[in-house]
């Protein structure tokens, strides 16, 4: 089926439900800001149904992504200020500058490296077209604050701004750590778990490692471990004592490891 085509029904879908006269009163109660949130989560099951490997889930999740690009681009719509063919426009001809080594034919082929170099290239001629006055311009707000911190730290690195080894924020991070223990108050010790945050992004940053998706790898571990030692207590876990507890845990992490047996419980 022809892609116009296929999404011609979709975007009459989102005029009839916020019809002034025949929508939908919820739909029609909605803008940008109360529909925002549940882009940002459609977003996140996108993510985790490829996480899964699911792709029935993946096929599922990508309509819905779908549909909060429709519904914004409906919400603008009404509001004289652009449309879901303007927002199609833009992104394709903004993908089409983006790969010059691509769409022009004068360009020579570059590798994977350059290509990276290239795109940022492009990205921060985009940003000073617009007007941008800071390097910083452009890190949107709503990312999760681990992902926006990677994003601010390689802004500043495009700069300049940077240690030139990983012994600067090692030693950065120590000196947070220290601050932190140290500090005088609550008011202050929340201050310095944020410096302290940022400090161990930059140090991963410095060993090419992405912190979310570190994070996002510790989560699903100390999960996948918590539930092996609820199963091994046989519903009887909150009840053991913290040296019970702790048994268990290592019981689970020496199962993970290859060629162990799975171990008991007496």
């Amino acid at each position: 089926m022809n892609a116009d085509h296929s999404l011609a029904p979709l975007l009459s879908v989102m005029r009839r439900l916020r019809d002034p006269d025949t929508g939908c009163t919820w739909d029609l109660a909605q803008d940008f800001a109360s529909v925002a949130p549940y882009t940002i989560e459609e977003a996140y099951e996108v993510a985790d149904a490829i996480d899964r490997a699911d792709v029935t889930a993946l096929k599922e999740e990508l309509g819905d992504l779908l549909l909060q690009v429709v519904y914004h681009a409906q919400i603008a719509a009404e509001a004289g200020a652009f449309s879901f063919a303007d927002v199609a426009a833009g992104i394709t001809a903004k993908m089409i500058a983006r790969h010059p080594h691509v769409f022009d034919t004068k360009t020579h082929a570059i590798d994977s490296g350059m290509t990276d170099v290239r795109w940022e290239e492009l990205k921060h001629t985009e940003r000073a077209d617009k007007g941008a006055d800071s390097s910083m311009d452009g890190v949107a707000r709503a990312l999760p604050a681990l992902m926006r911190a990677q994003k601010l730290q390689k802004r500043a690195a495009r700069d300049g701004f940077d240690w030139p080894n990983v012994e600067g924020p090692l030693a950065k991070l120590h000196e947070e750590i220290d601050e932190f223990t140290a500090a005088p108050d609550d008011t202050a010790r929340a201050e310095e778990a944020g410096d302290l945050l940022f400090a161990a992004v930059n140090l991963l940053r410095a060993y090419g490692i992405d912190g979310e998706q570190a994070l996002r790898s510790a989560n699903e571990k100390f999960e996948r471990r918590y539930r092996a030692m609820e199963e091994l207590a046989a519903d009887a876990f909150s009840s053991l004592s913290l040296e019970e507890q702790e048994a268990l845990w290592q019981s689970v992490k020496l199962r993970e490891q290859p060629g162990c047996p799975s171990p008991q419980v007496a």
